[in-house]
């Protein structure tokens, strides 16, 4: 919104009426002190005098004060100092007091009026430095070019004295149309604009400031703060557009190192799974080897299981894109977390058949608000890193219990220890710790837990133990505030202790 500016007289006219004013009140003071001269002395109306010398030179300034200060010097001599109504004297001793009080009034003139010249340019410094501040704060943080150009003309509307803005910034690739913006409306006025600046930095010229508005010109103090503000924007938009390119490379940087990472890891996970589906089909169609139905089954059981993971390699891979595109949509119901686990234990029969699986829940009923499907495949993930991680024939303990009003759940398995700086670097996509050579995956698993832990409101961690590793991960228990409506069963808050089946 603009400010209402309150319109002043041209300085040539301020000027001329502080010098009548100047006039008046040493004609004003004149007449006040004649009626009393029988009763005072000649120091005493000197010294009244000085009065309307300090009153016109605070009010007008140096220029008023001294003519003020010769004006009084001639009525004091014409009125107060014999012979009376002639400028001549007679004495010496009154010669010297005119004199005196002449150097005192053009002195005490001089000396306020420099004070008076000295507080008026603290002020205007003052005002250039708090707009000057307040814009810089305005743009501080800002990285979007038309919001630089929109602060810039709401703070020009609301500092001068102007009726229209209009600020025109080039794109980056300087092929698209202008950035333009108006203020107060989007409609520009006919007549050519008043004031027309440019805002240019090293890199070349980035926009122009068009003003419009009924003043001839800007005091010489506008002028200056309005050309500060161009070159302020200028360098805000240079910033921008500087930090913009970062980003942009940055991100192409990143980008790329994430397509070869991709590649790298998925080229080498998929060359051994299909490497066996094509021996195990040829072998079958091979007609060389008459091969018994134990055997048969074998080599379809190699297919069905390098084909389970292949597709747990692609829906890892969906399921990382859904996640960082913030595609990632929950149907979340009242789930049991132990039904959830013994469901995913049943589908992993085959990976788990070389360790023992201990279920510890202490609320075997507690229901969790929870994506079925997503808290699944969690569990598919961390059991899947156990059995890489972990020796054959240990043990993968999985427990769970209330905490507060969360749910947590460990994950329990007797792999080697991780170092502590690379804790939380093993839910970063592509990292792995140990064994990178030895045992295969995409360092995709754990980054996929995090990202589904976290959209349902929970967090997820993992920790050293004594002699084992520990993924733990929290679900709030309640949704949308509420909890499920469940009534206790007897024995219910007891640990239930039980291998899985």
């Amino acid at each position: 919104m603009k400010s209402k500016t309150v319109s002043k007289p041209p300085q040539y006219l301020r000027g001329v009426i502080a010098h009548l004013v100047a006039g008046a009140a040493i004609l004003i003071t004149t007449l006040i002190l004649i009626p009393l001269k029988p009763y005072l002395g000649i120091q005493q109306i000197a010294l009244l005098y000085l009065l309307p010398i300090m009153v016109s030179t605070v009010m007008g300034g140096l220029t008023p004060g001294i003519m003020a200060g010769v004006l009084a010097f001639f009525t004091f001599n014409y009125y107060f100092i014999e012979p009376y109504f002639t400028l001549r004297v007679h004495t010496t001793q009154d010669l010297i007091t005119l004199i005196i009080f002449l150097m005192v009034g053009i002195v005490m003139s001089q000396l306020i009026g420099q004070a008076r010249e000295g507080i008026r340019l603290a002020r205007i410094r003052e005002w250039e430095a708090v707009h000057m501040y307040q814009l810089i704060s305005a743009f501080a943080g800002i990285q979007d070019l038309r919001k630089i150009v929109t602060v810039l003309a709401d703070d020009i509307l609301k500092t001068f004295p102007v009726e229209f803005v209009q600020i025109s910034i080039q794109n980056d690739d300087k092929t698209e149309k202008n950035i333009t913006v108006t203020q107060p409306t989007d409609l520009i006025p006919n007549a050519n604009p008043n004031i027309t600046l440019s805002m240019e930095t090293n890199r070349g010229i980035e926009g122009e400031i068009s003003l419009w508005h009924s003043h001839s010109q800007f005091t010489q103090e506008q002028d200056r703060l309005i050309h500060a503000y161009a070159n302020q924007a200028a360098l805000a938009l240079e910033r921008t557009r500087l930090v913009q390119s970062e980003n942009k490379a940055r991100l192409l940087e990143e980008s790329d190192q994430l397509k070869t990472s991709l590649l790298n890891s998925v080229s080498h996970e998929l060359r051994s799974p299909l490497a066996v589906i094509k021996a195990s089909v040829s072998s079958l169609r091979s007609g060389a080897v008459d091969w018994n139905p134990e055997a048969q089954q074998d080599l379809l059981l190699s297919i069905e299981e390098e084909t389970d993971h292949l597709n747990l390699l692609v829906g890892n891979l969906l399921d990382m894109s859904r996640i960082e595109a913030g595609a990632l949509q929950l149907q979340r119901r009242w789930n049991s977390i132990l039904e959830i686990v013994q469901g995913t234990l049943s589908k992993m029969k085959p990976q788990l058949v070389g360790h023992q699986i201990l279920l510890e829940f202490s609320e075997p009923l507690a229901l969790v608000p929870t994506d079925y499907t997503l808290i699944e495949q969690v569990f598919i993930n961390l059991l899947s890193n156990s059995a890489k991680y972990a020796p054959s024939g240990t043990e993968i303990r999985i427990t769970g219990f209330q905490e507060n009003d969360l749910f947590h759940v460990q994950v329990i398995n007797h792999s080697s220890p991780v170092p502590e700086e690379h804790l939380e670097q093993i839910f970063d996509k592509f990292h792995r710790v140990t064994d990178s050579d030895r045992i295969t995956g995409t360092g995709l698993g754990l980054s996929i837990c995090k990202g589904i832990i976290e959209a349902h409101g929970g967090k997820i961690w993992a920790e050293n133990g004594r002699d084992c590793f520990l993924f733990h991960f929290t679900l709030p228990l309640a949704m949308d505030g509420a909890l499920p409506d469940i009534p206790k069963e007897e024995g219910d808050g007891e640990r239930s202790t039980h291998p899985a089946d």
